[in-house]
């Protein structure tokens, strides 16, 4: 029996290779896997919001297609997805970053969350007060005009704190992106843990990997969990100044709007 303990201490908790292992995980691993992140998010916020706005739109041949994206992506393994867009893309003659497989790793994990963020931002987006819209309408502006100044402005503060679970969501998604083979100086936490162990036959290393992104994404969700808790009771002990405050949002966006429509 304590041959049996020691052989699981030494497959999850060998100190001395942990030891080892964690210099590099944090010189290396850490950074990548958060710029890895924030790019893979940067482009997961733009794909989402112009996805979005597709799927609001009146028109079929808009909405259809961004309908078929967020069902595609949203429905397919992610591991399935970092694979054809990771690799399909350089084997198929589309070098959008020449050979730089960093590039493709922040593209795959960004189309992917696009997917996901397209629903929060829909969501947001449709939950503005249709009376504001139509006030907007009613000043003058056009659909787009109304979209630009109006919807897009009071729906993005609303999913704010659902946005900041979804990066905590694309922290871990890096851990996909060493099926795309990522050079020594681009490889994240998972991947340098991956090399670690299959190198010294012990899972010690990804159990550190495993401490590191906890140490990242646990205190994440706990903001996120609280920040969420913060609006909805400030909305429920402040119904009437809610009211007030999103009438002078939507007033000041109005505002700014008939302003850029006078200027233009």
């Amino acid at each position: 029996m304590f041959e049996g303990l020691q052989r699981v201490w030494e497959t999850f908790f060998n100190l001395d290779l942990i030891g080892q292992t964690l210099p590099t995980l944090l010189r290396v691993g850490l950074p990548n896997t958060l710029l890895l992140a924030v790019l893979a998010s940067v482009i997961g916020v733009v794909v989402g919001v112009v996805i979005a706005a597709g799927l609001m739109s009146s028109k079929v041949a808009v909405r259809l297609p961004c309908r078929m994206y967020v069902d595609v992506l949203r429905g397919l393994p992610h591991i399935l997805t970092v694979y054809l867009v990771g690799q399909g893309l350089p084997l198929a003659g589309i070098t959008l970053f020449g050979e730089s497989t960093y590039g493709y790793a922040a593209l795959a994990i960004g189309l992917l969350e696009g997917a996901y963020m397209a629903e929060i931002f829909r969501a947001g987006f449709q939950s503005v007060e249709k009376g504001q819209t139509e006030a907007a309408r009613g000043l003058g502006l056009s659909h787009l005009e109304t979209l630009r100044f109006v919807v897009f402005p009071t729906g993005a503060r609303r999913v704010l704190p659902p946005l900041t679970g979804q990066f905590i969501l694309v922290i871990k998604g890096t851990a996909l992106v060493y099926l795309l083979g990522l050079t020594a100086g681009q490889r994240e936490m998972f991947a340098i843990a991956q090399d670690t162990a299959i190198v010294n036959a012990s899972l010690s290393p990804l159990v550190a990997a495993g401490l590191l992104f906890l140490a990242i994404t646990v205190p994440l969700t706990y903001a996120v969990n609280a920040w969420e808790r913060r609006l909805r009771d400030g909305r429920k002990d402040a119904p009437t100044g809610s009211a007030t405050d999103s009438a002078t949002d939507s007033a000041t966006d109005m505002d700014r709007a008939l302003a850029h429509q006078g200027t233009g």
